[in-house]
């Protein structure tokens, strides 16, 4: 356990933030199965129009790497076309 104060705080921080990361992390990996699970095209682009927002955001926000934010839009746009 930290004694300092400075060191307290920063574990208030880490333990909040780490909450904040789980759930933007879950929410995003639901949003990339939805895309792959559904059945119509046109609920697959539905779906792939959120996944894609949250994927952008979770780039932005160093959630995940830019390049793999950007690699996994590409794979889900493809999926996405190729349903019927």
């Amino acid at each position: 356990m930290p004694r300092i104060k400075s060191a307290k705080k920063r574990m208030r921080q880490a333990k909040s933030r780490t909450a904040r990361n789980k759930a933007q992390r879950s929410q995003l990996r639901t949003a990339v199965k939805k895309v792959r699970s559904v059945a119509t095209k046109a609920e697959a682009m539905e779906a792939y129009t959120e996944a894609a927002r949250l994927l952008d955001r979770a780039g932005r926000k160093n959630l995940v790497h830019r390049n793999t934010a950007a690699r996994q839009k590409s794979r889900l746009a493809r999926a996405a076309a190729k349903k019927g």
